[in-house]
């Protein structure tokens, strides 16, 4: 055999033993995948995953998209974004530039409007991780994944999921749990029947047709049938941290059995006004080890199921949830009940601490009690300042909406001095602070039953105001019994008065727990 002819016999064995890997250099790239974590209809949440499945690290990293005219992007997180009309670029942060070869990073924000990213390239290239997806049509016949998961109806026995149409041309839809395959649909709505009572359940969610299946959308719910108490006559509530300061990360798992309703700090605004997300931030589930979404409607379940009640608290120090005519009132009622709809928290706590309308706000509230019913509980922390006049758009609220108002907790903190009841100057951190200020409430229209104190969990929870818990009971006897009164003296008792808060559980936990352990069993002395 001549060379030349052994040369080529071993050029096509080269060429056939390559051909089969080509296609892999295109799976092998590094990818960004877009998913929407969340969907309450005007607005979403998103995550982009970005994949490197190349053999070798990326240092520093930008995904670029633009978004259709009406859709924008609110609040984001672990990136950084600067903004050009519809374009949007995000940036790694200073800790989650390198993605090793094999491994991935994410970042996420949230969007308003009907649209979604679209032209979006990875470091210039397109961004291929769902070839239906961002990053453009992929090959043809290649399914994208569903878009937008969502839990959209509970039952005691069922889950009813929802998302949009995949990409590509689907046969259908099919759902799994874990490896098992749940439910098989040629739409984009499924109801999940045979369910416990009461659990959790994540679910991943596949377009197929006979080339194969399209990456997955994931969703967790809980179903409804926990066992349900209504509040105690006398109840004990502290708020649980969605975020990490001095005082340390809990799991909802974690808190104190003396407390009686949990409220989760905080809801978010989005770019729409009106609008309320919320989902457990990344700093905590790293600081918890990976708590994710899932975790916490499971412990959010658990704890009904032991007959305490979870509520979400929206706004905080830093809130900006504006909500002043009827069309940021309709987002607020649609947003919370889908929050409360998918997590299953038991109603809302309105700390809005930059001002509200009272008339828009009492509007929002009242449409959310109606498509809930009457066990939707209402809980209102205004500051101090907020509370020394009915002409004050907190107290004008807490009046309008008292036939559905569950108890207003205001903060006895943070604050200075105060005139009371009796139109004296009364300082933070006394009895007399306390049951003066209180005094204002409960003779100008308030029931006693929707009156209660709150107080910080001790150390390091606020800048002034910090008393020991027994001093929070002697309050509370003063009040109820017309006893361990400082120098003021209410004018009559108020045996109803309905109980105390504190900010916040993880601040009482970082201190010893002194707090619930102190004032919760006092709360069932009093008449």
């Amino acid at each position: 055999m001549h060379p030349r002819s052994v040369l080529s016999v071993l050029t096509l064995l080269l060429i056939a033993l390559l051909a089969p890997f080509g296609p892999s250099a295109h799976a092998d790239a590094p990818s960004a995948t877009f998913t929407k974590t969340s969907d309450w209809g005007s607005g979403w949440e998103a995550r982009f995953t970005l994949t490197n499945g190349s053999g070798a690290a990326i240092n520093g990293w930008r995904v670029e998209f633009d978004l259709p005219a009406g859709t924008s992007v609110g609040t984001y997180w672990d990136a950084l974004l600067t903004t050009d009309g519809q374009h949007q670029t995000f940036r790694n942060r200073e800790y989650n530039g390198t993605i090793p070869a094999g491994g991935s990073v994410s970042f996420g924000f949230i969007g308003s409007g009907p649209g979604s990213p679209e032209n979006c390239t990875f470091n210039g290239a397109p961004c291929t991780g769902d070839p239906g997806g961002p990053g453009g049509p992929g090959e043809p016949g290649e399914l994208g994944a569903p878009g937008s998961p969502a839990v959209t109806a509970r039952t005691d026995t069922s889950l009813t999921l929802s998302w949009t149409a995949a990409t590509g041309d689907p046969t259908g839809y099919r759902i799994y749990e874990g490896s098992d395959l749940r439910a098989t649909v040629g739409g984009t709505t499924a109801t999940l029947s045979g369910l416990a009572p009461c659990s959790t359940h994540s679910y991943t969610i596949r377009a197929y047709n006979d080339d194969g299946e399209s990456p997955a959308a994931t969703v967790s719910g809980t179903t409804t049938g926990c066992t349900s108490s209504p509040l105690p006559r006398r109840f004990l509530t502290g708020y649980w941290h969605d975020f990490v300061n001095e005082a340390g990360a809990l799991r909802l798992s974690e808190v104190p059995d003396e407390y009686d309703l949990i409220a989760v700090a905080f809801g978010e605004a989005t770019a729409r006004p009106g609008e309320v997300t919320f989902r457990v931030d990344p700093e905590l589930s790293d600081a918890l080890g990976g708590y994710g979404d899932a975790q916490f409607k499971a412990d959010l379940a658990a704890l009904q199921a032991a007959g305490k009640k979870v509520i979400l608290s929206v706004g905080g120090e830093r809130g900006a949830i504006r909500v002043s005519d009827a069309a940021s009132a309709q987002r607020f009622t649609d947003s919370v009940h889908a929050l409360m709809t998918e997590y299953g928290f038991d109603g809302v706590d309105i700390d809005l601490e930059n001002g509200l309308n009272p008339t828009s706000m009492g509007q929002a509230l009242r449409a959310l009690h109606a498509r809930t019913g009457d066990d939707l509980i209402i809980t209102m922390a205004p500051q101090t300042i907020d509370m020394q006049s009915t002409a004050g758009s907190y107290f004008r609220l807490a009046l309008d909406i008292k036939d559905i108002l569950t108890v207003v907790h205001m903060q006895y903190y943070n604050s200075g001095t105060m005139l009371g009841c009796d139109q004296q100057v009364h300082g933070q951190g006394t009895v007399d602070f306390m049951t003066a200020l209180a005094c204002i409430q409960l003779e100008n229209g308030l029931r006693p039953d929707q009156v209660a104190l709150g107080l910080p969990a001790g150390p390091g929870a606020a800048g002034g105001g910090v008393v020991a818990p027994s001093m929070v009971n002697d309050a509370l006897d003063c009040l109820a019994k017309g006893v361990r009164c400082g120098s003021f003296t209410p004018p009559r008792t108020y045996p109803g008065i309905r109980g105390a808060m504190t900010w916040s559980i993880n601040w009482d936990v970082a201190n010893g727990g002194g707090f619930a352990r102190t004032v919760r069993p006092h709360l069932d002395t009093l008449p």
